[in-house]
């Protein structure tokens, strides 16, 4: 069926299965591993802009620009797009396949779910409604008189962004680098590898896939439960 789970060693062999039940801390990236798709191309499609934004977004993913250079450059090509249409459209954004029932199962087992997403709150404050993840880190879209200016702001902006914040959240609840498992998608979530004992490289780049423990080529989060079990 093509699924398979891969841990990186001296030479990458499959695996069943891995013990992890001293994970009490996993951190996700949101657009393209807990939605199926890229946040901003969906609010640049309605808004004309779609190839130039997608374009940018894939050389930043593959970590062939600047975080911060492409973050800048793709949200001043949505100044004018009104708010009311861009918070509609965060609050239809396509789930990733096996989303609810990953984070259900994390929850089960008393694990704080953090997501961390170099997009926006207006996406990830909607989705933490339905998939029930403890908080989320995200940029700010700003506006004035109900319009998009192209400006942005906020927790995430820079490459090192998620790892700065990693080791923050560590610090305030007592969990170590051993405890915390990350699942990302692209060059921005090598940070918040560099802090994790368990690196999920989720139908990932070639760039994040070298900083992984465990790699995973098939679009359903239900998979990262194998590593767990």
């Amino acid at each position: 069926m093509g699924d398979f789970i891969t841990m990186k060693q001296d030479s990458k062999q499959e695996i069943k299965s891995r013990p992890n039940s001293k994970i009490k801390l996993c951190v996700f990236d949101f657009d393209s591993t807990l939605m199926d798709g890229e946040t901003i191309d969906e609010l640049a499609v309605s808004f004309g802009v779609g190839d130039e934004v997608k374009h940018i977004t894939q050389k930043a993913m593959a970590g062939e620009l600047d975080f911060f250079e492409s973050l800048t450059r793709r949200v001043a090509l949505l100044k004018g797009l009104s708010l009311q249409k861009a918070t509609e459209i965060c609050k239809n954004l396509p789930l990733m396949n096996g989303a609810k029932e990953l984070i259900a199962e994390l929850k089960s087992r008393e694990i704080k779910v953090i997501v961390f997403s170099g997009g926006f709150h207006l996406a990830t404050d909607n989705m933490r409604e339905i998939l029930g993840y403890d908080e989320s880190f995200a940029n700010i879209l700003h506006q004035k008189d109900g319009v998009l200016t192209g400006l942005v702001g906020g927790e995430m902006m820079f490459s090192s962004s998620k790892g700065e914040m990693l080791l923050r959240m560590q610090k305030i609840l007592n969990i170590s680098k051993d405890e915390t498992m990350c699942v990302g998608d692209g060059a921005n979530d090598i940070s918040m590898f560099k802090h994790s004992s368990v690196k999920v490289a989720f139908c990932a780049k070639p760039v994040l896939k070298a900083a992984a423990t465990h790699c995973i080529d098939t679009k359903d989060l239900r998979e990262i439960i194998k590593i767990l079990d």
